[in-house]
Parts: C-alpha cells; sequence; structure tokens
C-alpha cells in the first residue's frame, strides 16, 4: 500500500483535486517543476503501472491516491459531487449497488464519471519525471552510500525510513557499499538508531542492513545491550516474515563465538517468537532461520529448561511430518539436545506423538537423522523403559532397529540399535518379542 506523502498536500480536501491541479503544481505542492515532459524514449510510452511498481517505496502525492484502493490511479474519473476515483475502483463500487459519493457518502444526483485527462496527465508527468530520474542515476555506488548516510543524519519520521530503506537496497544490491558504509562511519551511526524510541518501522530497516555487515566484537557488544536485545525480539515477533528472518539471523550473528550471548538473549519472549517463526511452513526459509537459531540457543543448556516450559517439545514434533531433510534433523537435534535434561525427556515421553514420529524417521531420511532419531528413542526408553518401551515396539521400532543392525550404517550407530533392541525386549517374552521383530512394518 502506498503511503501518502507526509507534506502540505496530506491537508488537501479530495473535493479540491480538479480545482486545486494547477495552484499544486505551482506551489510545489506535488514535488516542484511537475509538468508535462519528454520521456526520451521517443514513441515507446512508459507504462504508469510498472513506474509505479518500481518507485513503491517513495512518497506519492495524495492527491495521485485513489481514496478507495489507496493506490495511485492511471485512469481518474471525477463525480458530480467533485470527488475524484480510479475509474475500475468506482464502476465496481456502483456494480454492488451503491449510488453514493465513497468518500462523502452523498447520494448522487448524476451517475455519470467524468474522465479527468488534466489530473491523469499530471500523474503520469510526474512518475515519469521520478522513474526517469531513477534510471539515470549514475550507478556510483560508493557515491550513493556517502549521500544516504549524509541524509539520514538529517531526516527523521517517514523520511528516516525511506532512507534507511534505500541504504538497505543499495548493500543488499552492491557488495562494494558495505566497505564505503564502514569507511564512513555508518556502522555506528546506524547502530545509534536503535534506542529506546525507535519505532518498529526504523528498526525493521536498521536490521535489515545490519545483517548484510560483517560487525566487529564492539559493533556486537553494544548490539548485546539488554535495551538492544529486547528491540529485536520485540521486531521479531511483530514484524514481516522479511523482518522476522533478518532479526533471526541478525541475533544468530551476535551469538556466533560468544558462549555467554544465549544467556543473555535466549529471553522466553525470543523463544516463543521463534516457535511461531517455525510452524509457519508457508515460509520455508523462515522455518529454516528459525530452526538454526533454536538449535544455537539450545546449546547453551541453561536454556533447555526454558524452552521446555514454553511448550517446545510438543510443538516441534507435531512440526516434523512434512519436513525437508535439512528442517527435519534440526528439528531432531534440538529434540536431542532437549533430552538431555529429566524436563525434556518427561515432556517427550508425554507428548503422544514422540515415538511414532520419531520410528518413523528411521532409515527413510538420513543416517544423521537415523542417529538423532536413536538417541532421543534411547533417551525416553531409558527414561520409562515400561512405558515407553511397548509404546516403540508397537510402532514397529524392532523391525526398524533390525534394518538398521543389518544396513551399511556407521559400527557405532548399529551398536546403539542392537542395545536399545534389547531394552525394548525385556517387557516381552522371547515368542512374542520375536513376532513383533517380524518385517512386516518397514519404510512405507
Amino acid at each position: 500500500m502506498y503511503q501518502p506523502s507526509s507534506r502540505k498536500e496530506a491537508d488537501m480536501r479530495l473535493d479540491s483535486q480538479v480545482l486545486d491541479l494547477e495552484t499544486a503544481v505551482k506551489d510545489g505542492i506535488l514535488g516542484g517543476n511537475c509538468r508535462v515532459i519528454s520521456t526520451g524514449f521517443g514513441l515507446k510510452k512508459l507504462d504508469l503501472k510498472l513506474m509505479a511498481e518500481e518507485l513503491e517505496s517513495i512518497d506519492v502525492p495524495t492527491v495521485f491516491i485513489c481514496p478507495i484502493s489507496l493506490e495511485p490511479m492511471r485512469d481518474p474519473v471525477t463525480l458530480c459531487t467533485g470527488q475524484t476515483y480510479e475509474r475500475s475502483n468506482i464502476v465496481k463500487w456502483f456494480s454492488l449497488g451503491h449510488y453514493t459519493c465513497p468518500t462523502t457518502m452523498q447520494e448522487l444526483w448524476d451517475d455519470s464519471v467524468t474522465p479527468n485527462k488534466t489530473l491523469q496527465q499530471l500523474i503520469y508527468s510526474w512518475f515519469s519525471q521520478k522513474y526517469l530520474a531513477m534510471k539515470k542515476r549514475p550507478e556510483d555506488v560508493q557515491g550513493r552510500v556517502k549521500e544516504v548516510l549524509e541524509n539520514l543524519k538529517k531526516v527523521k519520521g517517514q523520511a528516516r525510513v525511506q532512507a534507511l530503506k534505500e541504504l538497505r537496497q543499495v548493500v543488499q544490491a552492491h557488495g562494494t557499499a558495505l566497505k564505503t558504509v564502514v569507511e564512513n562511519g555508518g556502522i555506528a551511526f546506524i547502530l545509534s538508531l536503535l534506542g529506546p524510541f525507535t519505532t518498529h518501522a526504523v528498526g525493521s530497516e536498521v536490521i535489515g542492513i545490519l545483517v548484510n555487515l560483517n560487525l566487529d566484537l564492539n559493533s556486537k557488544s553494544d548490539l548485546l545491550q539488554p535495551a538492544k536485545i529486547s528491540l529485536i525480539v520485540d521486531i521479531l515477533n511483530e514484524g514481516s516474515i522479511e523482518t522476522k528472518i533478518n532479526c533471526t539471523r541478525l541475533i544468530g550473528m551476535l551469538m556466533e563465538g560468544n558462549d555467554f550471548a544465549s544467556q543473555n538473549v535466549a529471553s522466553l519472549s525470543l523463544l516463543v517468537g521463534l516457535l511461531r517463526l517455525v510452524k509457519d511452513k508457508k515460509h520455508q526459509s523462515g522455518v529454516l532461520s528459525g530452526l538454526i537459531l533454536l538449535k544455537t540457543v539450545c546449546s547453551n543448556e541453561s536454556v533447555r529448561n526454558s524452552f521446555v516450559n514454553v511448550g517446545a517439545v510438543p510443538q516441534l514434533v507435531e512440526l516434523m511430518p512434512g519436513l525437508n531433510n535439512e528442517c527435519l534433523e534440526l528439528v531432531l537435534c534440538i529434540l536431542e539436545l532437549l533430552s538431555s535434561i529429566p524436563e525434556g525427556r518427561l515432556a517427550l515421553k508425554d507428548c503422544p506423538n514422540t515415538i511414532p514420529n520419531v520410528v518413523k524417521l528411521l532409515m527413510k531420511a538420513s543416517e544423521n537423522c537415523t542417529q538423532l532419531a536413536l538417541s532421543i528413542l534411547w533417551s525416553i526408553c531409558k527414561f520409562a523403559p515400561e512405558e515407553c518401551a511397548s509404546l516403540a515396539v508397537d510402532a514397529g521400532l524392532a523391525a526398524k532397529l533390525l534394518l538398521v543392525i543389518q544396513s551399511g550404517y556407521d559400527p557405532v550407530l548399529k551398536q546403539r540399535s542392537a542395545e536399545l533392541l534389547k531394552l525394548c525386549s525385556l517387557n516381552y517374552t522371547d515368542n512374542i518379542f520375536i513376532s513383533k521383530c517380524k518385517l512386516t512394518r518397514t519404510i512405507e
């Protein structure tokens, strides 16, 4: 959705769109020097829709925005009330049986619409100027970075958000921009924008820039301050999927090579936010990023109990079906880490789908997944052998273990399988257990 410019035109009444266009141009309300121009493309006319899409990040004058869709108008038409709308939007309004003006809710005494050619030409001219200026901008990456950094020091509010967005786009697109940011003191300034009064709009863009930079120890220490970590976690919980992923990546960067960072970073809010992220299977990149960070966080033993307490175990168990091998291996690794503490083993035992879901993974994914799955099953079967061993055998564990033993897997893995098979046999007579081991339950 386009954001109307915060300049003087925000106060213009929509019913003045026709009468005040000339005044608006003269007064510079529409950006100054807004006039019909030659595109320089000969007979090839620039497509307004394409220009609007490529210029989405800039402020568009309110007078160009359709009050119904809040998007720039391409074919503006004016009603008898003086209000102007995009033709397709007002036609749809009429087709729904409305015979009022959407803005004023006045009943229309004339349902005809008048093409507003003056406004249409002005819109096209304004977008053409902005579009051509963007296309003609020299590819001087160093110059652009310096210009944006200088501009950032002067502007606030929405203008600051737009400047940060431009810097993020440049940094993402050009590797040479990173060096320029560093050499011009950009990192320190960008870090200073994260504070107690930072809006999430500004914070999201700052984080989007930082994840593309090589941060030194001082910068990481600055970001590990409790207030800044709290802000990053808040933005992770409330941001778009792209922002969530950027926050996750940034926190991961801060924890690299820092054994104490987990304790400072791993708040309940972060753990809950990461669980929400990994459960959103519509965005696989978010699932992967979230699981990578959860694995890193859970590597610290002091965090595991907190993670179990927020209900992580059943949520991760239910997440497993349908995951690709990379994500599946990460989930199993996290569950294995949690199985190393009594609270984790209890949670795994109490989750009804733990044993069935984990048994299914034996010999089905990678050898590493099989190894992790065996480790989890061993932990919970040792923890509650009478209850869990029989459940595992009924889920087909015995047959799967025999397959592992007969496979070409690592000898240590095969030995663990034999030990688990022996543990599971303790609750059965020889004949019954042999019947359980028949290879009738194999990989589907």
